[in-house]
């Protein structure tokens, strides 16, 4: 017992050592330091600034030229390439696409996500874009979800922001309205369902707080070694109980609409194609679209149908919900934190659409005309993109455009984080929230490579519904600022969140003006 007891103390001696002097030298240097330490690797300085990840990282990654390189305890298979240098992006995304895949590892991590569109390759991930690509394509569908859009900001959104306003003094937590919204408007396009969880009373709804259990919980993943969460997971304590839990409550959600949808459809006798020639057609939701055309080919069994739905819908909300949140709440803390970048989006919704009464939400082509606010929106999504990193996973041994060595089977992620705020990608003025850089000297919109705006992605993986995200965050943002005045609490602190989507850790605390114009 007593020669167990020694080597085990010395060994905890040593990596609280390590840890303190890992500590000691982060914050005391200017640039951060990554020193590979014998048995811990690089893990201590990661872990002693996770609090504060997103921004150590993009410090350190400036100070190793774009690229490096973690190594993880000897214990671990933690080993990976970390970038945010668009040649290496362009390269990966693009010109090596085929060598460069999610990979097990990868589903494994994000397990919750099934086998959807974010988590599949090959021929699996070719079915569900195309599919969902040509599902988005339908001439319904932007009127459908500008519908959707419409009826939520005029019903809910309005008349939470005048009740909230008429408060006076009242705070609010923006981003919790945005979640709200954004959650009864995606399961009304995907699901045809709302929850009705943006209201006065701002009611609990388990189903969305449970999807944002299951996302917090796939980040924590990625912050310990593989073995540590997989016992985590056999023995059913800490993160990984939440996890399960999380699931099964969003899954029984989940299966109870795709039951209800089924079963309207076989009473309707499958009735109203989604070709866009039925006079019901606006009506279609994304989940009664997906069944009518998984039917059309025949599945090979009901649960396996109910299965890809399942993973259908959930990549959906993904797409369509948080990365929604994210980009709104970070561009009214921007807006409201620069007062002439205000004023400039107003005066442009007054020069454009000043006749028009209040309250009022602008149809899609209407906000296709409003170039400033889309500077501003890019230059919100450049400085927080909705997600902060991404991974890849090589198939073959590869050489990045700068010089790195990527392994079989070994990780690259890329810290779109970092990317927006690098001098040598964006300039001299990267940390500066300024719309004019995507505004062109003729007042069209300046358009940046994928490669290096990568808040959409890139290459064949850019995102399908770009577009159609840009068009709900302008009608949204142009219906808020037209009508009042945001102004953020004196003493609220910003802090990203520690997630897979970048949200803000203590919300976004605010109180709402009229707007006098």
């Amino acid at each position: 017992m007593i020669m167990l007891t020694i080597p085990l103390t010395v060994a905890v001696t040593l990596i609280l050592t390590l840890f303190l002097f890992a500590y000691h030298q982060t914050k005391c240097l200017k640039t951060p330091a990554f020193t590979n330490w014998p048995f811990v690797g690089m893990l201590p300085q990661f872990l002693w600034n996770i609090s504060d990840i997103h921004d150590f990282s993009a410090k350190l990654l400036t100070s190793k030229g774009g690229t490096m390189e973690f190594i993880g305890p000897w214990f671990t298979n933690m080993y990976a390439v970390i970038t945010n240098d668009p040649l290496n992006v362009h390269y990966i995304m693009s010109k090596r696409f085929d060598n460069f895949e999610k990979g097990e590892r990868f589903r494994e991590t994000f397990q919750p996500f099934g086998l959807g569109i974010f988590t599949t390759d090959s021929h699996q991930w070719k079915y569900n874009r195309n599919l969902l690509q040509y599902l988005f394509k339908q001439r319904s569908f932007e009127a459908f979800q500008e519908k959707i859009i419409h009826n939520k900001v005029e019903k809910s959104l309005i008349p939470l922001l005048n009740h909230v306003q008429q408060q006076n003094g009242s705070v609010v937590d923006l981003q919790d309205v945005f979640n709200r919204f954004t959650f009864d408007n995606i399961c009304s396009i995907i699901l045809g369902h709302d929850p009705n969880c943006l209201s006065i009373d701002f009611p609990e709804v388990v189903c969305e707080k449970a999807f944002n259990q299951a996302e917090e919980s796939i980040f924590y993943r990625h912050t310990v070694p593989a073995c540590v969460w997989k016992l985590q997971s056999w023995l059913q304590i800490g993160e990984e109980k939440k996890m399960t839990e999380a699931c099964k409550v969003f899954d029984q959600f989940l299966y109870s609409c795709i039951a209800s949808k089924c079963e309207e459809l076989k009473k309707n006798g499958n009735k109203n194609e989604i070709n866009g020639q039925s006079n019901d057609a606006h009506h279609v939701d994304l989940l009664t679209a997906l069944i009518r055309e998984e039917n059309s080919k025949g599945s090979e069994s009901e649960s396996i149908g109910n299965k890809f739905l399942r993973d259908a819908a959930f990549n959906l909300f993904v797409a369509g919900r948080d990365t929604i949140t994210s980009a709104l709440t970070w561009l009214f803390y921007l807006v409201a934190t620069h007062p002439l970048v205000e004023a400039k989006i107003v005066e442009e919704i007054k020069e454009n659409f000043g006749h028009k009464e209040k309250p009022w939400i602008l149809s899609v082509d209407e906000v296709k005309k409003l170039v400033y606010l889309h500077g501003a929106i890019c230059e919100a999504l450049r400085l927080f993109p909705p997600i902060p990193f991404e991974r890849k996973q090589a198939i073959e041994a590869d050489i990045l455009p700068s010089g790195h060595h990527v392994f079989p089977n070994k990780m690259v992620f890329f810290s779109l984080y970092s990317m927006g705020r690098d001098a040598n990608i964006w300039g001299e003025d990267c940390l500066e929230f300024k719309p004019e850089r995507w505004i062109s000297e003729r007042g069209g919109i300046v358009y940046a490579p994928s490669y290096k705006f990568f808040s959409f992605n890139a290459g064949p993986r850019t995102c399908l519904g770009r577009e159609l995200a840009l068009i709900q965050v302008k009608m949204i943002a142009a219906s808020i600022l037209w009508n009042y005045c945001v102004h953020v609490v004196g003493d609220h602190q910003v802090t990203p969140s520690l997630s897979i989507v970048l949200l803000m850790k203590h919300g976004l605390k605010v109180k709402i003006s009229k707007r006098g114009i």
